[in-house]
């Protein structure tokens, strides 16, 4: 039986613009096993956020074929892919995406309400979620007044509600120094061995890729090599 949580097979996708048309992704045939950190690498433009929003059914490939947590995900339709994205993914967007009007502890506990989750329920589970990310002294605070390092780990949270096949996280170093990057890849990290939870994350950043155990090189919308074990740490020394 496969192992793997995120199966992808030679999957298209472009966009136009006016009279222009981007080939964004040419035929990207990839899986992800269960419980892995993946790293997706490349330069700007490469198609690391369009691979991400495939894989979270933001967006729709042209054709191929996309399977996460046991989910066609391309034959998906209407109320099946608005569960779909509230069940199966979570995704810690570059700026975050919280919500300004709402706390720390809200925010967290929206996709759990939206979920159909009893309040009781909810509550325990943002209580452990904050706890788990390191911030719940944070509960009552709003987004404008903490820091990136934190609206990111409110957004992990947020992310991890309502225990997802896989989460997503786009270039989670964009607003991040060295010393917080770091301490956002060591909370990944741990997420990961603790919950076994299953992380997909573009990068171009050498310091988040060498948290990863797969990561997959991406250039003009195709895989051009996939490195892992000795042969991805022998290359993360240089």
């Amino acid at each position: 039986m496969s192992s793997a949580v995120v199966s992808l097979k030679e999957v298209f996708k472009t966009y136009r613009y006016g009279r222009t048309y981007v080939r964004a992704l040419r035929g990207v045939t990839l899986s992800i096993d269960r419980g892995d950190i993946a790293c997706v690498v490349g330069p700007s433009g490469s198609g690391k956020s369009t691979l991400l929003n495939i894989i979270a059914a933001v967006d729709a490939p042209d054709r191929g074929e996309v399977v996460v947590g046991g989910v066609e995900v391309h034959r998906l339709k209407g109320v099946e892919l608005a569960l779909y994205r509230l069940r199966k993914v979570g995704y810690v967007f570059q700026f975050y995406n919280l919500i300004p009007t709402l706390t720390v502890w809200e925010n967290v506990e929206l996709p759990l309400a939206l979920a159909g989750v009893p309040k009781a329920e909810r509550s325990r589970r943002v209580s452990q979620l904050l706890e788990a990310v390191g911030i719940p002294h944070l509960a009552n605070r709003t987004p404008d007044s903490i820091s990136s390092g934190e609206q990111q780990r409110v957004a992990i949270a947020r992310a991890l509600a309502n225990t997802p096949a896989v989460v997503l996280m786009d270039e989670p170093s964009a607003s991040l120094d060295v010393e917080n990057t770091t301490k956002v890849m060591e909370l990944v990290s741990k997420l990961n061995k603790s919950l076994g939870q299953t992380f997909i994350i573009a990068t171009h950043d050498p310091l988040v890729a060498r948290y990863c155990r797969t990561v997959f090189k991406l250039r003009d919308g195709q895989i051009i090599g996939v490195l892992r074990g000795a042969e991805l740490a022998e290359v993360l020394k240089e």
